[in-house]
């Protein structure tokens, strides 16, 4: 890997080695709060990791939010009856991101999917890359097993380079993270797992 002049970040950036983008998926109270039917058991031990990496590379972050349908359809239907705590609007306390990373996080990108790649996400890699060609994604938050791996395995079918930050992730528990890193791992080259030192470049 190669450092990018002027960011201090490691990698390879966009087609012209731009600077990647980082998506901080859905550190939200939900996933991170003692008694929350959701909780990741090590969410607080990735904090700083997450806010190491907003630090470097801002300004091209976005946060995203997991929020609940306003009405759930098809199979959802069938995921809220059996978590009916989670049907509460996109302003409800739960869906808040924590106040370690809310201050400055600025909009959030929301969606009622696991995912969160789509048009805005991919906007907002395509802007960072400034050339339209697409540029390399990277992935922080919760969980591993869910989200995380759903927007990766999204954003790599759309030809993006996905790089997933193992220290910077949690999952619902430890076997299900590691097992989830794995299962990214298969995708390579598209997507790579790596280490918080080989992103910041320590």
């Amino acid at each position: 890997m190669t450092s990018q002049p002027g960011t201090g970040l490691s990698g390879t950036g966009g087609p012209g080695g731009e600077p990647p983008c980082l998506a901080v998926i859905d550190m939200q109270r939900v996933f991170g709060e003692p008694g929350s039917p959701w909780l990741a058991p090590r969410f607080g031990e990735i904090v700083k990791p997450v806010r190491d990496l907003v630090t470097a590379f801002q300004p091209d972050v976005v946060f995203t939010r997991f929020i609940a349908p306003a009405t759930p359809a098809g199979a959802w239907q069938r995921y809220y009856e059996a978590w009916p705590f989670a049907l509460q609007p996109p302003d409800a306390r739960i869906y808040e991101l924590v106040d370690e990373l809310a201050a400055g996080a600025g909009p959030t990108l929301d969606a009622v999917t696991f995912s969160k790649w789509g048009p805005d996400l991919a906007a907002r890699v395509r802007a960072a890359g400034q050339d339209g060609r697409g540029n390399e994604l990277v992935l922080a938050g919760v969980s591993t097993d869910c989200c995380v791996l759903s927007t990766a395995v999204a954003a790599a079918d759309a030809g993006v380079a996905v790089r997933v930050v193992a220290e910077a992730c949690a999952g619902v528990d430890d076997d299900s993270h590691r097992k989830a890193l794995d299962i990214l791992r298969l995708y390579a080259p598209l997507v790579e797992v790596v280490s918080l030192d080989a992103v910041l470049g320590g």
